[in-house]
């Protein structure tokens, strides 16, 4: 007999950034954290991903502030969160010096559990995040990053989770970004995980093809401890399973869940206003139903949504479908990179510089030769000799950890801020987000200034000279 089957909520984070353009406030979080903290989730997903670069660069918010909020009044559910590993949050590696503060300062401000994945599966671009996460007494989650390509099978699971295991991880959870996980593939893989390896496995699925819930099912039957999902009005299309369904699919089975029906669905009122309030944003995710081209070009709905505006502002929008070819034939060339961030990205844009530019790899950006010069990673597949002619001509390719070429950086960068520094948070802020980061502190000094002069004035008012 299985336990009960768990359930992670992502409607505070994994679902707003899929549907809603990762644009919901804070002040949108609270009323309901209470009720949220009461389901009797595994965790609640509340951090991480892009929500906090869109806290400042969108919102004004101030990310810490944001989880130190949500933590005041969720005291009994753990909050979790997702970071790129040596990439923390931002889209290139980082020293180890700032790796170790930010889990540090993000474990103090409340997170419990850290969702650890790199975009390549390459281990060494998660030791110092696993490591650091341990020892700050916080749960550590290593992620097996789920793609297809000839090189992406079973074993290569087995032998990536193997290698989590032995740096400490606490569960392993199954990041399958496009939602191409199959079914009867989850049951394969998660049965051998289970007979492999001796920690909680979780399962996370996006429902951009329609085939997540049957997904869950059948990795919930192979033995899956834990499954994501999002309440139901931030439910479905690219983001998660609906909470109410799976708990009602799993109902009276050995694998009930027992969470409350009626709780949620006082909860998923609430997001049905937070989420009509925002139906008019064109920022909007174009990629609401279901999309069965994910399943030919793997490209994730975030992914799609960002190609899309690429190409507008290119005046591009009417090579779409061609672009949506090249992204295969880019992977392929790339050595199969997994389509998660920052991968997604590199090649997505690559694609369209191949398309509009009408020669193949005529531009290249910075960041995809740094990927073939070895800075993010070993590929999963080896990078012809071709490919990288063209790409980086005759330099050289590293093959040491990209973090080892980097050097400490968290002292100098707070000497860089002095004028803005409130907290040492904001030395991290500063750190993965430079210009974003600036803005909102420049934001955040003139909203006090405000303040402050109101004040100034209300005391002149009342006691005139």
């Amino acid at each position: 007999m299985n336990s009960k089957v768990k359930i992670t909520e992502t409607v505070l984070r994994d679902a707003h950034q899929s549907l809603l353009a990762t644009r919901m406030s804070t002040e949108e979080m609270l009323p309901i954290a209470d009720k949220l903290d009461k389901v009797g989730y595994h965790s609640i997903e509340a951090w991480g991903g892009a929500t906090f670069d869109a806290c400042m660069r969108f919102l004004n918010e101030d990310p810490w502030e944001r989880l130190r909020r949500l933590k005041s009044k969720i005291k009994n559910t753990p909050l979790q969160m997702l970071l790129r590993g040596q990439n923390l949050l931002g889209y290139k590696h980082y020293p180890d010096d700032i790796v170790t503060k930010f889990i540090e300062k993000s474990i103090e401000n409340g997170i419990d559990i850290i969702r650890i994945f790199d975009a390549l599966n390459d281990v060494r671009n998660l030791e110092v995040a696993i490591k650091a996460t341990k020892k700050a007494g916080a749960h550590a989650q290593g992620t097996l990053v789920y793609t297809i390509s000839p090189v992406h099978n079973i074993d290569h699971y087995l032998k990536v989770a193997k290698e989590l295991v032995q740096l400490g991880v606490d569960s392993i959870c199954i990041k399958d970004m496009s939602g191409i996980l199959t079914p009867y593939t989850a049951y394969e893989l998660v049965k051998s995980l289970k007979e492999t390896v001796n920690v909680p496995i979780q399962l996370h699925s996006h429902y951009t093809s329609g085939m997540a819930a049957m997904t869950y099912l059948k990795a919930i039957e192979a033995g899956a401890d834990i499954i994501d999902t999002a309440i139901s009005p931030l439910a479905l299309g690219t983001s998660q399973p609906a909470t109410e369904t799976m708990v009602a699919v799993l109902k009276g089975t050995q694998y009930d869940t027992g969470l409350d029906m009626e709780l949620l669905s006082e909860i998923a009122e609430h997001f049905k206003e937070v989420k009509q309030s925002h139906s008019k944003d064109s920022d909007l995710s174009m990629v609401t139903g279901v999309d069965t081209d994910v399943l030919i070009y793997q490209v994730p709905g975030g992914m799609l949504s960002n190609l899309i505006l690429q190409l507008k502002q290119q005046n591009a929008l009417h090579k779409y479908e061609e672009v949506l070819k090249e992204i295969p034939r880019v992977r392929e060339d790339l050595g199969y990179p997994p389509l998660v961030t920052p991968m997604s990205q590199m090649v997505g844009t690559q694609a369209a510089l191949n398309v509009i530019t009408g020669e193949r790899y005529k531009m290249v950006p910075k960041e995809v030769k740094d990927y073939v010069k070895g800075l993010y990673g070993r590929p999963p597949a080896p990078i012809s000799e071709e490919i990288k002619k063209k790409i980086i001509g005759n330099e050289e390719v590293i093959d040491v950890r990209p973090a080892d070429l980097l050097k400490p950086q968290f002292e100098a960068i707070k000497e860089e801020i002095k004028e803005y520094y409130e907290q040492e948070e904001d030395v991290l802020s500063y750190a993965l987000f430079p210009q974003v980061a600036k803005k909102f502190f420049e934001y955040r000094r003139a909203q006090k200034y405000k303040i402050d002069a109101t004040l100034v004035n209300m005391e002149y008012m009342t006691y005139p000279v």
